[in-house]
């Protein structure tokens, strides 16, 4: 990609999307189309082909989506499965209609099965069921994927796809009900520690192990894998490592300051048991995450006492 090139981050203003805006401006990008939500509804059909006839980008980076942690997936998955396929499909149709012939969509690890591979290949997607609490938001993701992999055999389209594993840092989401795990635990050791309360309740046993993403090193690797001539359909983005969610816990507590104690809520699910990421085909391209998770939780807990103060904390 040249610095001029024009460039459409779709959901530039959500967590990933804002990200990757400041590694292109870091970069030198300066032909940036970032319109919002009341310029262009990616959920309306004819607004969005509209908008992309219009505007006619060069790159297209899709992620935006319909996105929440467990409680939120297992109330609306309605809404999770309209909202993303919607998004899905009005991108990929809007921008192969356009004349874009580079697009790099963004995919979950929550697409592969409940019982995977540990790590998790790309190659073991479809071979057995999905957890059912994000089911919906993960079909929907499949479809993405799978939409951009055969319109790029059909049409010729660079159209391809990136994995990232639980992904954290500036610009999350900290609503306690509706975040994923690792801004609900900022939140809710932060509050507990200013509250003064004796202890944190966090749901499931602790058992379960995640593998966490800073977001600014997935804006890296997006940038990376959209200067590869020749890139995989889809390709995992992670560290490689993993820690239990009771490790996580701990780390979270230590860093944010809170001296109480925590209580695990083993009536409320864990979730998937394992979910890391086999890397080794990114790695094998040349590109490997940089951030560490102590120095993440350090950075992310410092960001969110920054948007809290500024009044910018996102909390829906």
């Amino acid at each position: 990609m040249k610095p001029d090139t024009r460039i459409y981050v779709a959901g530039h203003r959500g967590m990933v999307g804002s990200a990757f805006v400041r590694r292109l401006q870091a970069a030198g990008f300066t032909n940036l189309l970032l319109p919002g939500r009341d310029e262009v509804d990616l959920v309306d059909q004819a607004k969005t082909y509209a908008w992309f006839e219009k505007n006619k980008p060069e790159v297209v980076f899709v992620a935006a989506a319909k996105v929440g942690g467990i409680l939120a997936n297992k109330t609306y998955p309605a809404d999770f499965i309209r909202d993303n396929l919607a998004i899905a499909l009005n991108c990929v149709e809007g921008a192969r209609r356009s004349g874009v012939q580079r697009l790099l969509f963004l995919g979950s690890s929550c697409i592969y099965p409940k019982i995977a591979p540990q790590p998790m290949p790309e190659d073991c997607l479809l071979t057995s069921p999905l957890e059912p609490t994000n089911e919906a938001y993960a079909l929907a993701k499949i479809a993405g994927l799978k939409l951009c992999q055969h319109y790029r055999n059909q049409y010729g389209l660079l159209f391809h796809s990136a994995m990232p594993t639980n992904l954290y840092g500036p610009g999350d989401n900290y609503h306690l009900q509706n975040s994923h795990v690792f801004a609900a635990f900022i939140r809710k050791f932060h509050e507990a520690k200013e509250s003064g309360a004796k202890e944190v309740v966090v749901w499931g046993t602790g058992a379960a192990k995640r593998e966490f993403l800073h977001v600014d090193d997935l804006a890296d690797a997006i940038f990376f894998l959209l200067q590869v001539d020749d890139p995989p359909d889809w390709i995992n983005v992670g560290t490689g490592e993993d820690v239990s969610i009771k490790e996580f816990a701990e780390a979270v507590q230590r860093i944010v300051g809170f001296e109480g104690r925590i209580v695990w809520d083993s009536s409320k699910p864990d979730g998937t048991p394992r979910k890391l990421m086999d890397v080794s085909r990114l790695s094998g391209l040349g590109w490997k995450a940089k951030i560490g998770l102590e120095e993440g939780i350090r950075k992310t807990y410092a960001a969110f006492l920054e948007e809290k103060s500024a009044g910018r904390l996102r909390d829906f």
